[in-house]
């Protein structure tokens, strides 16, 4: 039953949220738009529940000559790409809000394994191995509390195929929590690689 009611929830809390940041949402659009070249939405294809694609919506915070489908973390010297309002949106979580359309759309949820890129093949395969594709991706989820961008694909994987194996309020409420604090602390947040590692990738 739980799974009916985590729908229900994640449609109200996205409306009133769009409501709530409705005029908010306008003037990061005008920032967005003054400030650089390109559209204020930027639309990537990713991988959603049983491997469906679908395009996850964010706030632009990069230049539109940015390479295409590379994880912001897999890009050489990134901050050449990332725009001043940019880096703020990123470090705030700010570009990730016009997801809450996804969510109403129904390709994602509030709580939910973070939806990987198309062609992050070793990911969507790992993700396969604990059963982590079998759920709505999420605006945040476990792997999110627990080092981001920090943790190698093989424990995002795991603690994303924990999530789902576990969903529960009490599960969803504790990561929506730490969420928050991680929000506010910017763990786990990295941006770029160094040469080594980037040869290496």
């Amino acid at each position: 039953m739980y799974k009916y009611f985590k729908r229900l929830f994640d449609i109200i809390f996205s409306l009133f949220s769009l409501l709530i940041l409705a005029i908010p949402m306008i003037i990061f659009a005008i920032i967005i738009k003054c400030e650089s070249k390109g559209p204020v939405i930027f639309k990537q294809k990713r991988i959603g529940k049983n491997k469906k694609e679908f395009f996850i919506y964010k706030f632009r915070t990069m230049r539109s000559d940015t390479p295409k489908n590379v994880p912001t973390h897999l890009l050489q010297n990134p901050e050449i790409y990332i725009t001043k309002s940019g880096s703020f949106f990123r470090k705030t979580s700010i570009d990730e809000l016009p997801q809450l359309f996804n969510i109403i759309k129904g390709d994602m949820s509030i709580i939910g394994p973070r939806p990987a890129l198309w062609n992050q093949y070793d990911l969507i395969k790992k993700r396969d191995e604990f059963g982590a594709n079998d759920c709505l991706p999420g605006l945040t989820g476990l792997a999110q509390i627990n080092g981001r961008d920090e943790l190698e694909i093989e424990k995002k994987a795991e603690l994303d195929g924990k999530y789902v194996k576990n969903i529960s309020l009490y599960m969803d409420l504790k990561i929506f929590f730490s969420t928050i604090k991680s929000v506010f602390s910017g763990d786990g947040i990295k941006e770029g690689v160094s040469d080594k590692n980037f040869n290496k990738k």
